[in-house]
């Protein structure tokens, strides 16, 4: 029976269950089958023999399945470097960085901890078109057939390279032409894989450094914490004199953040504010998000004269609409921004730096930079269901999403759609009134229901 394995950002599910070392071996084995036999992007020169970074976050099961792609690497004739525990945007920038013919990222990013997974970047720090991991899927399903396997010298070898990060940190703070020594920073890094680097970057751009959820232990990353749990980052706010709270998430590709007030800040209003301060961005005019960012900011950005589009869910859908028209701001309302010119994929630590550093263009508090994006209310629903299959046909469930556009109107929006990681079906409206969004949501739920009965 043919399996699926990918969804939209690798290959994911609860580990030593689902993403078993069985699993990992053979994606090892698979992926590298694939470099032999198609490369994955411009990689190395002919001197230096391939090899495949392996990075992880801190999740309990990540050493378990980090020895198992090893595995299946090494026996291959590929040799392994290993930086530790990284965030992923490090992994896809020091791939491109040293060459490697491909970067392997072992972390469910914002999930349980519980939960892991695999994503591979090509030789140029992009994530692995469609096309590639289709490939990856048929040499699994059709058991490694014909796969060879390396003998005596040939085998690959494993090699620490922890000191890789010194690059990256060297990188970042050349990004970066605006002191923070003005800023009282509370960082909270998820007891994820920014735990010791984010600290100690923005320590050398002069900040003053708070940190917590800083401590993981294999099982407490994203526990109630990070940019999915903001509650403590407003809890600990209220007791010291800080600027802004920062929340990454596990794997360090997202970034929210919080006012001194407690005020949210989304991914949608950070891309606002960064499009209409960054003197980088003052003439590139077209900014790239999701289905889901909020209408307020689709109708902001059009204010200030910059293009806007949108993309179906998933950062990887974000980057080829960016690489395609040439935009340099791009991302999800969940904090996944992405600067393509500093990053080939999202990195919230850059995020955050590109941030800091609009909010002192504007010469404002960044109190008074949200009262100029109030986003509308959204809300969000998931309907639990046997299959998504067929929910785009039926008949009542179209019927319900016409007449609730048609009450909207100009005034607010109406998405439905499948999830692409479980059997549910989404809902998201938005509008100025809540009340009324809250009915048509209603609505559209129960007619959902209704479908599976």
């Amino acid at each position: 029976m043919t399996q699926k394995l990918f969804g939209t950002d690798g290959v994911r599910g609860i580990a030593n269950k689902i993403l078993t070392p069985e699993l990992a071996f053979q994606l090892g084995k698979a992926l590298s089958e694939v470099i032999s036999t198609q490369g994955l992007g411009v990689g190395l020169s002919d001197k230096q023999k391939t090899f495949i970074l392996i990075g992880k976050d801190t999740r309990i099961s990540g050493d378990m399945l980090e020895s198992a792609l090893i595995a299946g690497i090494c026996s291959a004739g590929i040799d392994v470097w290993l930086p530790g525990i990284i965030p992923t945007p490090v992994i896809a920038w020091l791939t491109k960085y040293t060459k490697a013919a491909a970067g392997i990222v072992i972390s469910a990013s914002h999930n349980p901890s519980e939960d892991n997974g695999i994503k591979f970047f090509n030789s140029n720090g992009y994530k692995l078109s469609d096309e590639l991991e289709e490939k990856i899927e048929e040499l699994i399903n059709n058991g490694l057939k014909n796969v060879s396997r390396a003998q005596g010298p040939d085998i690959g070898r494993v090699y620490n390279k922890k000191k890789l990060v010194v690059f990256y940190k060297n990188f970042v703070k050349q990004t970066s032409d605006t002191d923070l020594k003005n800023w009282n920073l509370l960082l909270d890094t998820a007891n994820g894989a920014t735990y010791k680097i984010a600290p100690q970057i923005f320590k050398s751009l002069n900040a003053k450094v708070s940190i917590i959820n800083a401590h993981p232990n294999g099982n407490n990353i994203n526990y109630k914490c990070g940019s999915t749990h903001l509650e403590s980052l407003k809890k600990k706010l209220k007791t010291g004199n800080f600027d802004i709270g920062l929340a990454f998430d596990g794997d360090g590709d997202r970034l929210l953040a919080v006012t001194p007030e407690g005020e949210e800040i989304n991914g949608d209003q950070i891309m606002y504010i960064c499009a209409r301060y960054l003197p980088s961005l003052k003439n590139n005019h077209t900014v790239v998000a999701t289905v889901m960012s909020n209408l307020k900011f689709e109708q902001k950005i059009k204010e200030i004269k910059k293009k806007f589009l949108r993309t179906k869910v998933g950062d990887r859908y974000v980057l080829e609409e960016m690489i395609n028209t040439g935009a340099l701001l791009g991302g999800e309302q969940s904090g996944h921004i992405i600067f393509p010119s500093l990053s080939p994929t999202g990195d919230g630590i850059i995020t955050a730096i590109q941030f800091l550093k609009a909010i002192t263009v504007s010469k404002q508090p960044v109190s008074a930079l949200l009262k100029d994006i109030r986003l509308y209310p959204q809300i969000l629903r998931n309907v639990p269901v046997v299959s998504t299959r067929g929910w785009d046909s039926n008949t009542e469930i179209l019927k319900s999403v016409k007449q609730a556009e048609k009450e909207l109107g100009t005034h607010g929006r109406v998405l439905v759609r499948a999830s692409g990681t479980e059997p549910k079906i989404r809902i998201m409206l938005e509008g100025d009134n809540e009340i009324q969004i809250n009915k048509l949501a209603d609505i559209l739920e129960q007619d959902i229901k209704n479908m599976y009965r």
